[in-house]
């Protein structure tokens, strides 16, 4: 979402005019009734997802990021084939495998959700977490450089962890962006975070906590790896740990537009792709034997995946296993990618060769071959940057369970999508809701019940569902 978001002067000419959320107190904020949506793709486009075709007011439009003046270049050719992985010495990682068992479909449309403030006075909040620890403790970044800890409905006011000293956050889509507990967080006190640094390079870096386990130290900072950022935009910065007990680490193209430093098919560079790295295996971290591009001379061994724009929050769906990639848009269409559980990885999502389900730019014949195409789009009628959420596995409501949530930063649209269980590919989606709200980050607790942060207002918001 930081991909496009808006300068601090427009987001304080919003607050002005009144579009942020409802101040704290535990009220549900303003939530009108979403207006319906179109039914799934017809079958002549190349791949099965479903479109969401519901006008969005223009004066809730903001003015996107400006084109590049020229095309992205033209992809290499074969560079980015992904290497089988050994059979025999491939190293497994059960620490976080889900439960196997069957997932019932579920029909979005038969959902609405409403927003209930947990607490405000966050600064510029892009993100939650927890620890895994059964505190209870939601985790929430502000992006100046600070983790803010939320417990029992209220932000305690001393930060987990402030380094706002080493973080730079002046250009919008900077600052302290990811933030991942490590699976064995209870014993060994590690987590990770990903912050662009006073230089605006993108540092991914391990913390430990402190003898007090309300304060990290500060002075535990073992960096992984520095990324070098050619513009201020496109840092991604999403951390998560998967089911194989890895990180994953999304990355932007490097900023500008239309892939203007030729990254997103470019496998020597970390750039515009998802990393997958081993940070039990060696210091600072180890290469999985089974990363899809491993001993290939032309793509780098750390990378899972390529061809991502500005990938906004992805997450692991806590049953299955499976991956939701939200990636943000050029200027015409927002995207959700799908990976299933066991996936080998090796997959192209496509930038800047498509822009959703099209080919890049517009008016130039593409080669969809060997790319993976998302499972949804939306155009900027409805919206102009994709935030990504969580499948619902919590217990509050079970008309949720298994519906994957997602929204739009500028339009304030929350929708639901989930697989209709006619076979492979074949999806369902719905809108939940539409706030005054700039939603920057979703986000789970202990229990897998969902949460949902308003830049604009500095609130934490819980996500309640109900049967329309």
């Amino acid at each position: 979402m930081l991909h496009k978001l808006l300068s601090g002067l427009v987001l304080a000419f919003l607050l002005v005019l009144g579009l942020a959320a409802c101040g704290p107190g535990g009220e549900p904020t303003a939530i009108s009734e979403p207006a319906a949506v179109a039914s799934p793709r017809p079958s002549a486009t190349p791949t099965t997802g479903a479109v969401l075709a519901t006008p969005l007011p223009a004066s809730a439009t903001p003015s996107p990021i400006p084109p590049s003046d020229t095309p992205p270049p033209a992809p290499p050719s074969a560079t980015l084939a992904a290497t089988p992985p050994p059979s025999a010495t491939a190293t497994s990682r059960p620490t976080l495998t889900p439960t196997t068992q069957a997932v019932q479909p579920v029909d979005p449309a038969s959902i609405r959700v409403e927003l209930e403030s947990v607490v405000g006075g966050l600064d510029t909040p892009v993100g939650i977490a927890h620890a895994g620890d059964g505190s209870g403790r939601l985790f929430v970044l502000e992006k100046v450089g600070r983790i803010r800890v939320v417990q029992d409905r209220a932000l305690l006011p001393t930060p987990f962890l402030d380094i706002t000293g080493r973080v730079g956050s002046s250009q919008n889509e900077q600052g302290l962006l990811g933030l991942a507990f490590h699976p064995d967080y209870t014993a060994n006190g590690l987590f990770f975070v990903n912050y662009t640094d006073r230089q605006g390079d993108t540092v991914v870096a391990r913390f430990s906590v402190s003898a007090d386990p309300g304060q990290a130290e500060p002075a535990s900072e073992v960096v992984l790896l520095t990324l070098d950022q050619p513009a201020g935009n496109h840092n991604g910065g999403h951390l998560a740990f998967g089911p194989d007990g890895y990180l994953y680490i999304g990355t932007g193209d490097g900023g500008g537009a239309g892939d203007r430093y030729g990254n997103g098919q470019n496998g020597q560079t970390l750039l515009g792709a998802m990393l997958r790295l081993d940070v039990d295996g060696g210091e600072p971290y180890a290469i999985p034997q089974d990363n899809p591009f491993a001993g290939n001379p032309n793509v780098r061994d750390e990378i899972w995946a390529v061809g991502l724009r500005n990938p906004w929050r992805y997450s692991f769906d806590r049953l299955t296993g499976d991956l939701y990639i939200a990636d943000v848009g050029q200027n015409v269409y927002e995207e959700v990618n799908f990976e299933p559980a066991g996936d080998p990885g090796g997959r192209n999502y496509g930038w800047p060769i498509m822009e959703g389900m099209h080919c890049f730019p517009a008016d130039r014949p593409c080669d969809r071959t060997s790319l993976t195409l998302p499972v949804l789009e939306y155009d900027h009628t409805e919206g102009c940057s994709v935030t990504g959420g969580y499948v619902y596995r919590g217990q509050e409501f079970p008309n949720l369970r298994g519906v994957y949530l997602f929204g739009d930063f500028c339009s304030g649209r929350i929708w639901g999508l989930a697989p209709t269980g006619a076979g492979d590919g074949d999806w369902q989606v719905a809108p939940l809701a539409q706030g005054d709200v700039r939603i920057s980050a979703f986000g789970e607790d202990e229990a897998g019940e969902l949460y949902l942060l308003d830049m604009a207002s500095g609130q934490l918001f819980r996500i309640k569902a109900r049967s329309r």
